[in-house]
């Protein structure tokens, strides 16, 4: 996508008041399970739409499609034709904002896992520093009352 359509793209009126352009394109990729797949595969070197597509087990081609296209529009992603006439070869890559856009994904991945394995430690240590309770009573050992009625 050329510089002038991608500054056309984040200049659109935001959605909500106050909501600034790039937050909504954030919003719209990172909201979407199938267009964060189609980045890290289209990152990772996944070209062509049928390997997109086997890729992605339950991805509709209309909906990979939907998808890619809202890429393009972002500027994330460009669509390359191969070919004049039948059988076409169609190709997408990241553009170098789409390189960008997926550095920042990542950087977000790598925070996630740290914290989830910050947590995880700490669960690990709490629960090895808990309290053994000793001496529980009779009446707790017994179980609970019965009725004499």
């Amino acid at each position: 996508m050329k510089k002038d359509n991608l500054q056309a793209a984040l200049r659109k009126p935001a959605k909500r008041s106050g909501e600034l352009p790039v937050a909504g394109m954030v919003e719209d990729i990172v909201g979407c399970k199938w267009s964060m797949r189609l980045l890290g595969l289209v990152a990772a070197g996944r070209t062509r739409p049928s390997a997109l597509l086997r890729e992605c087990e339950g991805l509709s081609a209309k909906v990979m499609n939907e998808r890619l296209n809202k890429m393009m529009r972002f500027g994330i992603a460009q669509r390359t034709v191969i070919g004049e006439k039948p059988p076409l070869e169609v190709q997408y890559t990241l553009t170098p904002f789409g390189h960008r856009f997926n550095d920042l994904i990542e950087q977000v991945r790598r925070l996630q896992a740290e914290l989830d394995s910050s947590v995880e430690k700490r669960s690990e240590a709490l629960a090895t520093d808990a309290p053994v309770v000793r001496g529980a009573s009779k009446a707790s050992e017994a179980g609970p009352r019965k009725s004499t009625r």
